[in-house]
This record gives C-alpha cells, sequence and structure tokens, in this order.
C-alpha cells in the first residue's frame, strides 16, 4: 500500500514537468529569435541593433581584440624566459684521441641531459617600443571601432529616413487614389447626366492610372530601400523591418546650433591621424635606439647524465650551473641607422601635412554640410508651408467643382499640386535630417 501511494503522488508532478518542459523550450525560442529580429523598429532600435549586429562594427570589434592580444603579446619579452631542454644520446663508437702513440677513448655509451634556461631582457629598443606605444596603440584599435559605429550610426540613419520618406510617398499616392476615384465616379455621373463631355472623366481617368503608376513605382523603391537599411543593420534577410517613427519627434529633432566652430580634435578621421603621428614619432624614437646596446642576463642549471649501461644512466647525475649577462653593443652598420633616423622623420613630417590638409578637408566638408543642411531647411519649410496652402486649394476647387462653377482641369491641377507638395515635404524632411547627420558627423559630436 505504502508503494501504491508513493507511485500516486509522484505521478501529477510527472505530467506537470511533461507539460513545462516544452512551454519552457518555446520561450527560450521565442527569446532567441526576438533577439535577432525588431518587433518594432524605431530609429533608436534600428541604430542599437546595427551597433550589435553589423559586420563592419563586429570585425573592427575583433580587430580591437586582436590588437590587445598582440600587445599583450609583445610586452610579454619584458617578463623572463623560461624553458626547459631534454637531451638523450647514444654513441656507437665513441670518440677517440692519439695520446702517446696509444689511442684513447672519451665518453661513456650513454649520455643525458636536462636543461633549464632563463633569460632576462634588461634593455632592447624592441620590448620598449611596445611598452612606450602600448597605450596608443589601443587608443588607436579603439577610435577604429569607434569610427566604425560612427559611419554604421550615419548610414543607417539616413537610409532609415529614406525608407520613412518612400513610405508616406506610398500613402500620399494611395490618398490620391481614393480622391481621384472618387472624382471620376463624380465626372462620369456628371457627363452621364448631360451636366459635362466626356472630357472631365477622361482627364479624371488619365490622372487616376498616372497616380497608380507612381504608387507601384514607390512600392518597387519601397522594397529595395528596405533590404538596403536590413543590409546596413545586419537585419536577417528574410525577416520583415516593421519601421515605425513620429512625425513630431521627427520634426523635434531637426533644429541645432548652426553658429558653433568645428573643433577639429573632436572629429574621429583627424583623431585616428593624429594617433598615427604619435605612433610615428615613437617610430623616429625607436630608430634613434638602434644606437644604445642591447643588455640580458641569462643562467642555466643542467643536469648530465652519463653511463655505459642504459640501465643504470640515471643513477647519479652531474649538475653544473652559471648566470651571466650579454652586452651587445653596434659601433658601425654603414650609415645604416642615420638614413632609418631621417626617412622615419621624413614620414613624420607627411603626417604632419597630411594632418594640415584635413583640417582645410575638414572645413570645406563643414561650409559644405552646413549649407546644404540650411538650404533643405529653407526647402522644408517651405514645402510645409506649401501643404496647407494645396490642401485648401484642393478643397476650394474640388468644392467649387461639385457646384458647376469650375471646370474639371482645375481640379486635376490642384490635385496634382496637392501630391507633389506632399511628397515634397516629406521629400524635404529627409533631406534636412540627413544634411543634419552630415553636419554632426563633421563635428564630431556622434558618439557611440
Amino acid at each position: 500500500m505504502q508503494l501504491t501511494l508513493t507511485k500516486r503522488k509522484s505521478f501529477p508532478w510527472i505530467v506537470v514537468i511533461a507539460l513545462v518542459l516544452p512551454l519552457i523550450s518555446r520561450a527560450q525560442k521565442q527569446d532567441a529569435s526576438s533577439d535577432s529580429t525588431l518587433q518594432v523598429a524605431t530609429l533608436d532600435k534600428v541604430v542599437q541593433y546595427a551597433l550589435t549586429h553589423q559586420a563592419a562594427v563586429q570585425q573592427a570589434i575583433i580587430d580591437q581584440e586582436i590588437t590587445n592580444k598582440v600587445i599583450k603579446g609583445k610586452l610579454a619579452d619584458w617578463y623572463p624566459q623560461v624553458n626547459f631542454t631534454y637531451n638523450y644520446q647514444r654513441y656507437f663508437d665513441l670518440q677517440s684521441s692519439v695520446i702517446g702513440g696509444n689511442i684513447i677513448r672519451f665518453g661513456v655509451d650513454n649520455t643525458s641531459s636536462g636543461q633549464i634556461n632563463a633569460t632576462q631582457t634588461i634593455f632592447n629598443r624592441d620590448v620598449l617600443l611596445a611598452s612606450s606605444t602600448a597605450s596608443k596603440v589601443r587608443i588607436q584599435a579603439e577610435q577604429n571601432t569607434a569610427k566604425s559605429k560612427i559611419d554604421v550610426v550615419v548610414n543607417v540613419t539616413k537610409a532609415f529616413y529614406d525608407l520613412l520618406a518612400t513610405t508616406q510617398q506610398i500613402k500620399v499616392n494611395e490618398e490620391s487614389i481614393v480622391r481621384l476615384e472618387r472624382s471620376l465616379k463624380d465626372s462620369y455621373s456628371r457627363y452621364t447626366s448631360g451636366v459635362a463631355d466626356k472630357t472631365d472623366y477622361k482627364r479624371a481617368t488619365i490622372s487616376l492610372n498616372n497616380a497608380k503608376a507612381s504608387l507601384k513605382t514607390t512600392q518597387e523603391q519601397l522594397l529595395y530601400k528596405e533590404e538596403y537599411l536590413k543590409l546596413l543593420m545586419g537585419y536577417p534577410v528574410h525577416s520583415h523591418l516593421a519601421v515605425q517613427y513620429d512625425s513630431a519627434q521627427m520634426e523635434g529633432e531637426i533644429p541645432f546650433d548652426t553658429l558653433q566652430q568645428i573643433n577639429f580634435s573632436q572629429n574621429i578621421d583627424y583623431k585616428l591621424l593624429f594617433i598615427s603621428k604619435e605612433l610615428q614619432h615613437a617610430n623616429v624614437k625607436y630608430s634613434r635606439w638602434a644606437f644604445l646596446p642591447t643588455l640580458n642576463a641569462f643562467g642555466s642549471y643542467i643536469l648530465n647524465y652519463q653511463n655505459n649501461n642504459f640501465g643504470e644512466l640515471y643513477n647519479k647525475k652531474y649538475p653544473y650551473s652559471y648566470v651571466g649577462a650579454t652586452l651587445a653593443i653596434p659601433i658601425f652598420q654603414g650609415g645604416k641607422r642615420i638614413a632609418k633616423i631621417q626617412e622615419q622623420k621624413w614620414a613624420e613630417k607627411r603626417i604632419d601635412v597630411s594632418l594640415k590638409n584635413m583640417e582645410n578637408s575638414l572645413n570645406t566638408e563643414y561650409v559644405r554640410a552646413l549649407a546644404a543642411y540650411k538650404s533643405n531647411l529653407s526647402n522644408y519649410l517651405a514645402q510645409k508651408e506649401n501643404v496647407d496652402l494645396a490642401q485648401e486649394v484642393y478643397d476650394i476647387i474640388n468644392l467649387q467643382y461639385r457646384n458647376g462653377v469650375r471646370p474639371y482641369l482645375d481640379v486635376t491641377v490642384s490635385e496634382t499640386d496637392l501630391r507633389t507638395t506632399r511628397i515634397n515635404y516629406f521629400n524635404a524632411l529627409n533631406l534636412v535630417l540627413a544634411s543634419k547627420m552630415d553636419v554632426l558627423r563633421v563635428l564630431g559630436q556622434i558618439n557611440y
């Protein structure tokens, strides 16, 4: 009875476990899939996703880790280098020498040794260069990673805005088609009732066909732009990207201080070139260190074993040890070291010229990007006002046409103006935000 009762008590727990385990597994799979895709693709989430999954960023991070390991390997030369060597020799013919007319053989048939060697670098220009430039090389690797992230952020943001502009163009065309279909229906009714001739509904048909063709073109462009954004993000190819945005928030991101002056030291490209100059200056020092001696300390402990009988070879040992130092002084190398110093100095001067040229280039790029932003901003403000005006004009003319005051040609023109103005508005919004990204990148104000 006790055994039967125990089985009855454990049975429900087995059922619970059997039911829960598939649910846990399914939840884990859903979590894994949610990590690789976005449920809602806002700009912030798209950028963060790209910074995690984009190939260029991942490669830059890997390169940074490789650099850290290379530095660690170079700095390891400062530590004592300890090695162990084991050796065994079997002589078939011992070494012979003639002494006083007699042939004397030296040695034993079996010899073996175990040797521990230790060396310590006291001064060496290679390890000195590694230790003096380690921090700068790490900074350079970090800046390369930062540059990759900045480029990804700028490109992804521009592609995101471009995708939104195309999405809005589709909505504008769809709304235009609804209005044109209604106008076609009205103009055809007026024609059948004898109020107007057939040219009105013919014009309505032409406008409707043009709007449908424009919609189809924009829809195909949207497919490409979505795939392009997914490429920049490192997003799964066959997964849908549900882009979401807030028009008011986008408009709120347009303003920024256009009076600020460019600070070259904040620009990532300038930072990279400047750190290259510092590393090149270290190369000049390294070439000068070629005149200095190299100093190493060393020591060894050796255990020798000798016996004619192999079975008794390791019964007795004959140890010896020693320590010492090596000082190598370079005296004359045919002027090679002086030439190398001059070579590195000229390379440093070349970077100085590149820095000056980059300052001029960045200044020009800033002026160009700022001018593009201001012109796009002016166009955006004009298009924003035009949208309200075009909507008002269309409503009035359409009402007048329905009352028989205006010809249908005026309705067609106002409808075209309304569609064009709204498309221009979203294009202008895209351009002004994209040009702002260019200005911020030159200023060095995009940091991740």
